[in-house]
């Protein structure tokens, strides 16, 4: 990379992991920090947790459009005002309807396409997979960072802290946008970057993608109705003070990280990625099953292990998929189609599985969960499989 493509793609990845620590910050938290509001439940909490999704998977797509049309910065910005006035909002709140609210304005600043609208205007179309690979990384990043970050500062200020220092990443990511970010010369309608209308008939019909964009779904699905789950199951069950919560997630996603690598090599270096692929599914499914033995500690512990060696996998392989299966020029609706589902899945996750867990308990959300993740593991099975085999045939097509 050139000094400007690199000070270009560092910069932007700084501005998407202050976003994205905003969002996942309070996963770990709200379920217990929130639960003695006026108007707390179960079900809003859940909208609470997922309500961000709905915004982001509304506007997502739009305000890539936008920003073809009126510059990307100006896009960026206004989407980190609105994510700090809905930082600020749920921050000052003193009801569960607040923080739903303030959840809400956070996703509406939608600026993910934007950003790598962005990241494409400045870099070769030589450097530009590494520049995205470089941006993308750093959500995942930012989740690790943000479940042992979120406690920590929720301990010595409690939520509202948490959300105020939401805030005041977003506005140093206009800083970073202002100050560090070069301004593109001209403004290009990237094939490969944001959904266009030409392309979205024949991205919403190819059964492959379907597959992933579905999958994806369930992912978030499942994250976001763990998380009205496990904070719970921390403190009440196994007695961890919410302070310490991150004592918890830390070791574990390390050695969820370490988990991933026999995964990566077999699916990579082995050629084994139409097993390697279901066999993740079937890892968080059976870390599913034992949430439900909340009694048996190590038994819970070794089933969060699991669920982050497979979600850590999946999250990172989906992407990668949907680029080798969509059709030439089709990458950017493609993309854009599937950043909508991941989306509607962390709403849906949230809203439902907090409807569920006030109705039916903790293990009626467990059966909720395991019903989309049991049929995308069924649609995934070696010979039906949306993955991509090593020498690039797509099995199940």
């Amino acid at each position: 990379m050139t000094p400007l493509e690199r000070r270009t793609v560092g910069s932007l990845a700084l501005l998407y992991s202050f976003r994205m620590l905003g969002l996942f910050m309070v996963l770990p938290l709200l379920a217990l920090y929130a639960a003695d509001m006026p108007g707390a439940s179960p079900a809003m909490l859940g909208l609470a947790l997922g309500i961000y999704g709905l915004s982001q998977a509304a506007l997502q797509i739009p305000l890539g459009w936008l920003s073809d049309r009126i510059g990307r910065k100006p896009v960026i910005i206004a989407g980190l005002i609105v994510f700090a006035l809905g930082s600020l909002v749920a921050a000052q709140a003193d009801t569960a309807a607040g923080i739903v609210l303030g959840r809400f304005l956070q996703g509406a600043g939608a600026i993910a396409s934007t950003v790598m609208a962005l990241v494409a205007d400045l870099t070769s179309e030589e450097q530009r997979t590494k520049a995205m690979a470089i941006v993308g990384a750093s959500i995942g990043a930012s989740f690790a960072i943000a479940l042992v970050l979120g406690p920590l500062v929720a301990a010595s200020g409690g939520l509202e802290a948490v959300f105020y220092l939401t805030a005041v990443l977003a506005l140093s990511g206009i800083a970073v946008v202002l100050f560090q970010v070069p301004t593109p010369a001209r403004l290009i309608e990237h094939e490969e970057v944001g959904a266009r209308g030409v392309h979205l008939s024949r991205a919403l019909a190819d059964r492959q993608l379907l597959r992933l964009n579905f999958g994806v779904f369930t992912l978030h699905f499942i994250l976001m109705a763990c998380f009205l789950l496990v904070p719970a199951i921390l403190e009440g069950s196994l007695q961890v003070p919410r302070d310490d919560h991150w004592q918890v997630y830390l070791p574990t996603l390390l050695l969820s990280l370490l988990g991933m690598l026999p995964l990566m090599r077999l699916a990579e270096k082995g050629g084994r990625l139409r097993e390697v692929f279901p066999a993740a599914i079937a890892l968080v499914l059976v870390a599913l099953l034992g949430f439900g033995f909340t009694a048996a500690g190590p038994l819970f512990y070794v089933s969060l292990w699991l669920f982050f060696v497979g979600f850590n996998y999946l999250e990172a392989t989906l992407p990668s998929l949907v680029s080798k299966t969509v059709f030439a020029g089709g990458r950017g609706t493609a993309m854009g189609i599937y950043s909508s589902c991941q989306f509607l899945g962390a709403f849906v996750g949230g809203a439902g599985g907090g409807y569920v867990l006030q109705h039916w308990g903790a293990m009626g959300l467990l059966a909720l969960c395991m019903v989309p993740g049991v049929v995308w593991l069924l649609l995934c099975l070696p010979g039906r499989t949306a993955a991509p085999d090593p020498a690039g045939d797509l099995p199940g097509a």
